[in-house]
């Protein structure tokens, strides 16, 4: 069986727009907010990712209708919302009680699962320890391509005893990258004669895999550039780009000569 995304975000609500909003209002709305948020201009990345993510399913017609229609298949996931539930309520007091206009919910059996950001980007098969009232056993789960971080999947009858099992994944924070909806962002060392004179240099990306890319002459410290389809896939597996952000990176030993030619021409 395949998966189920719990959906929980209330993407309108990210966007500060109403459900009926238009292509053009929902496109004006995240440009204002994705420039008030923009971590380059000092914004939260948490509060970027989840615009950037909101406008990505809103400003797609079939993923709009998707999200708007939840029992719609989404890019080979299920989305389900999640209703008030009474019985979970009431069960914490130790009394059973069914909503008169609400079936029976079947019991699931819940658990967290810390995943690194390469494991969003390559997905794959993770084993995991699963407890129920009916035992325990390791089960195979498949960990969805570009995941984000508290999402919750269902992954239907895997648990002991039949039931389902919903796995709320979070993703260690990685000191050399930053995630931006599907995007990555990554801080890159470059000599300043190559950003001076221009050159290849070599950079991996986030599954640790080589690449050429191309600076241009006269290029400023802290400019980026973009490798289209080097970030990270979202639900349809169309993946979003690499940034690299350039840091001038000064030579250990310069020679007297050129210092002086450098002091010249930094007094004229």
């Amino acid at each position: 069986m395949l998966p189920v995304f719990i959906c929980m975000k209330d993407y309108y609500s990210t966007l500060s727009v109403e459900r009926s909003a238009t292509p053009e209002e929902i496109k004006r709305a995240y440009r204002r907010l994705a420039s008030q948020h923009h971590p380059d201009k000092g914004g939260d990345t948490g509060k970027f990712q989840e615009i950037e993510e909101a406008y990505r399913t809103l400003s797609d017609a079939e993923k709009r209708a998707a999200y708007d229609n939840p029992r719609s298949n989404f890019g080979g996931f299920q989305f389900q919302e999640q209703p008030f539930d009474f019985n979970t309520i009431f069960n914490m007091f130790g009394t059973q009680f069914q909503h008169p206009h609400r079936p029976h919910r079947p019991a699931q059996a819940r658990m967290s699962l810390w995943i690194q950001l390469s494991d969003v980007a390559s997905g794959g098969k993770r084993t995991v320890s699963v407890g129920t009232a009916a035992g325990s056993q390791m089960i195979e789960i498949e960990v969805p391509l570009g995941v984000e971080d508290g999402a919750s999947v269902m992954y239907p009858g895997l648990a002991p005893g039949g039931i389902d099992l919903v796995v709320t994944f979070r993703i260690h924070p990685n000191p050399k990258w930053q995630r931006q909806g599907f995007n990555l962002i990554t801080d890159q060392k470059i000599s300043v004669w190559t950003l001076i004179t221009g050159g290849d240099i070599v950079v991996k990306d986030i599954l640790n895999r080589e690449l050429s890319v191309h600076v241009p002459a006269m290029t400023q410290p802290g400019q980026v550039l973009r490798c289209r389809g080097r970030g990270l896939p979202d639900r349809g597996n169309t993946p979003g780009d690499m940034m690299i952000r350039l840091q001038a990176e000064l030579p250990q030993n310069i020679p007297s000569d050129l210092l002086a030619l450098i002091r010249q021409q930094n007094s004229c």
